[in-house]
């Protein structure tokens, strides 16, 4: 019996896995999957033609990067949906409207224009069939500390360029956002509480914890 049937988890459940950059989104999404035999859906990095740029220039780049991962992740999600479910996602689509778009617009790195006719899109998006809202949402959290060593170990050279108090920034807007997430029910985690890497077992009492959620 995999860890789907024994925790009472929906085959067709989509879970999205949440948090700010170095939480560990894809080690949670890839052992999920495996654990509950579902498909994976990852945030796609590599081929963004706006990435490096708008790491170079927020204010010039910043709209731009939105609509492209906007467009993306509306792909994903009708994929999603044409699948039937059953999917653990990196990422969702609501932490680009609700974190990174917010924060442009108020920091003057984004216009109040473009900002208007981002959400808007958003909006519209998210009213169609084809956007499967999820199940579950599981938000990966840590301390600044915990995560500015994470982003360093892993040795990104975009992020290594990128001032610390970026990221400092981007913490405490994830913290004010998942206080007023309802989309979805939330399971918190902190990621020193489990080592996916060194004791996979660890996935099976997560995979408890969503299936209570889920069966609440």
């Amino acid at each position: 019996m995999n860890l789907r049937d024994k925790y009472g988890i929906p085959e067709n459940a989509v879970i999205t896995v949440a948090g700010t950059v170095g939480v560990g989104k894809s080690t949670m999404t890839e052992a999920l999957a495996k654990a509950l035999d579902f498909k994976t859906s990852f945030e796609q990095v590599d081929g963004n033609p706006y990435l490096d740029r708008f790491y170079d220039d927020f204010n010039k780049w910043s709209f731009h990067l939105q609509i492209y991962f906007l467009a993306e992740r509306f792909k994903e999600q009708k994929r999603i949906f044409e699948m039937g479910g059953g999917f653990i996602q990196d990422r969702s689509i609501y932490e680009d409207t609700g974190i990174f778009a917010r924060m442009h617009k108020e920091e003057g790195t984004m216009d109040p224009v473009d900002y208007d006719t981002y959400t808007s899109l958003f909006e519209a998006m998210v009213m169609t069939p084809y956007f499967p809202h999820p199940h579950v949402l599981i938000y990966l959290d840590g301390s600044m500390e915990d995560i500015l060593s994470r982003i360093h170990r892993r040795g990104r050279e975009m992020e290594q360029q990128t001032p610390n108090t970026y990221w400092e920034e981007m913490h405490g807007r994830y913290e004010n956002w998942i206080k007023e997430f309802n989309a979805c029910p939330v399971l918190r985690l902190n990621i020193n509480d489990y080592d996916l890497l060194t004791n996979p077992h660890e996935i099976d009492h997560i995979a408890e914890k969503i299936g209570q959620i889920l069966n609440q």
